[in-house]
């Protein structure tokens, strides 16, 4: 079951949008008013990037790549000049295993709506690449 986070800080104009996002990540369910009619997407992820325009393209572009429901770490939550960063963990079931990636989302806000957005993913890494990451780094500040 998803445990959505409260996001602390004293700016509700980043707070609203930062906790919709937040939760469409880790439900999958759409909100009417967390994206401007011509939100702009931009997702780069390892090797590869994509974009959409739109709330419906910029719903299918998690959609279509990543449809799995799960659990999202918040790590961080700083306000930008144009609105906020989020940076993030996910998990997930798929097909017998428990995934993970790291995020990092810088959010334009425009009139309480998420206007653009860009996407930092590490991408999805498997069971055996989460094994081989233990075994072979040592994180300083896990």
């Amino acid at each position: 079951m998803p445990t959505t986070p409260t996001l602390e800080t004293p700016d509700r104009t980043i707070a609203g949008p930062a906790q919709a996002l937040v939760t469409w990540l880790e439900t999958g369910a759409r909100s009417d008013d967390l994206f401007t009619d011509d939100v702009f997407a931009d997702l780069t992820v390892p090797h590869w990037r994509l974009q959409a325009e739109g709330p419906d393209a910029t719903y299918h572009l998690r959609e279509d790549n990543h449809p799995f429901p799960g659990e999202v770490r918040v790590e961080a939550l700083d306000r930008t000049s144009r609105g906020f960063l989020l940076q993030l963990e996910e998990r997930w079931d798929h097909e017998g295993q428990r995934w993970y990636s790291r995020e990092l989302i810088h959010c334009a806000v425009t009139d309480g709506r998420v206007s653009a957005m860009s996407i930092y993913c590490t991408g999805d890494w498997d069971e055996e690449r989460q094994r081989l990451h233990r075994e072979q780094v040592r994180l300083l500040r896990p």
